[in-house]
């Protein structure tokens, strides 16, 4: 007999700013055990069932869990495909045909998740994210994926309705690609979790490409915005990271504790899976350490560019100071009638031209200085990065 679900639709949900820093779902203090958070008005969840064999693929929509019982009594391989978290009638309905535990709903519901896998009689849950790239410089999409294998059906339960990431295994299964439709339910496990994997793969090399673009713009033209872009790139790939490492510990204990729901020919595929992971995971922590060296590189640049800043000043005072003491001489004013010493230059007749001679003389023997000591190369560098 199945335990009733508590619905409660007024628990804390998180906003997408919040998510993209992964914060897991959490339940209040006064919450029943099994409560779901589910939206008040929520609609039924689409629900595909794909019922094949190695000569045959059936698919069909279905409006009620129970029309499923027919194709659960059979030899074939039946795949119940779940769009949306859906309503607590459906999942009422869900609970009576496949006996889920009520927590192990509430897992599947209450989105998101720690990726886990958990045994339950005779049935092994598997949740999990897959991510998709956004535009340049914008948080990854992640996406809550559940997977309760029995054993001759396999649930998935998809958070997102709008988004099918699925396709490419319905779409193997429907052309007989592959040997899926030769193996049995255990097989169809391990190409979801496999094509979730390797979406991770795509996000990676876009991080890749933007930690390179992020580099070109903190050390040619360092800004205060490029330093936001470098925490919240780390944070990004902190909770790629995080989702990793848990996918790859829950995996590990899957291959590790075995299960007689997978047989052995088919547990092989799932340590391909974990090799995945590792991947995965070198990618992520190379990627964190190249984040992180951002962070001095544009330390780096900004004093570069100071420096570079201070020299120009520098050069432009040594210029003027001279200029400025010969300008003050002869700016004193000093009556000549008194004493031959008292600034007898004011009564010379090219006196002004000759004041200006040297200060002429005097600005392009410091240019011509600073030029021989190289300065003047580095200046124009300078600039020529800033236009």
């Amino acid at each position: 007999m199945v335990d009733s679900i508590n619905v409660q639709p007024n628990s804390p949900k998180l906003s997408s700013e919040e998510e993209s820093c992964l914060d897991y779902y959490y339940d209040n203090p006064e919450d029943l055990p099994g409560n779901l958070d589910l939206e008040p008005n929520a609609l039924p969840p689409e629900i595909t069932l794909i019922d094949y064999t190695e000569n045959t693929v059936n698919q069909i929509k279905i409006s009620n869990p129970e029309d499923c019982i027919p194709y659960l009594k059979s030899d074939s391989v039946s795949w119940i495909d779940m769009l949306g978290l859906g309503n607590k009638i459906a999942w009422q309905q869900m609970a009576k045909v496949f006996q889920i535990h009520p927590l192990i709903i509430g897992d599947i519901v209450n989105v998101p998740q720690r990726p886990k896998i958990i045994h339950d009689n005779n049935q092994i849950i598997i949740i999990t994210w897959i991510v998709r790239i956004n535009s340049d410089f914008e948080p990854f999409e992640k996406e809550q994926i559940s997977i309760i294998l029995g054993e001759k059906y396999l649930i998935t339960v998809q958070e997102k309705p709008e988004d099918d990431c699925l396709k490419p295994v319905r779409e193997r299964i429907k052309n007989n690609q592959g040997i899926i439709r030769k193996q049995k339910v255990d097989y169809l496990a391990y190409s979801l979790l496999d094509t979730i994997i390797d979406g991770f793969f795509p996000v990676l090399e876009e991080y890749g490409e933007r930690i390179e673009k992020l580099e070109n713009e903190i050390v040619f033209n360092p800004a205060r915005h490029s330093m936001q872009k470098i925490y919240e790139l780390r944070r990004e790939l902190l909770t790629l990271r995080r989702a990793i490492w848990s996918l790859r510990e829950a995996i590990n204990i899957l291959i590790r504790d075995g299960t007689n729901l997978i047989s052995p020919d088919v547990l092989v595929y799932f340590r391909d899976c974990y090799e995945h992971t590792i991947q995965l995971r070198d990618i992520v922590e190379t990627y964190r350490d190249l984040a992180s060296d951002l962070m001095d590189i544009y330390l780096s640049s900004v004093s570069n560019k100071m420096n570079e800043v201070m020299k120009l000043l520098t050069v432009i005072s040594s210029i003027f100071i001279p200029l400025t003491f010969i300008a003050g001489v002869y700016g004193m004013n000093f009556n000549p009638e008194v004493s031959p010493w008292n600034m007898p230059e004011l009564n010379w007749r090219y006196g002004y031209p000759f004041c200006l001679l040297i200060m002429f003389i005097t600005a392009v023997g410091l240019i011509y200085f600073f030029w021989q000591k190289g300065w003047f190369e580095n200046l124009s560098i300078t600039l020529k990065e800033d236009d």
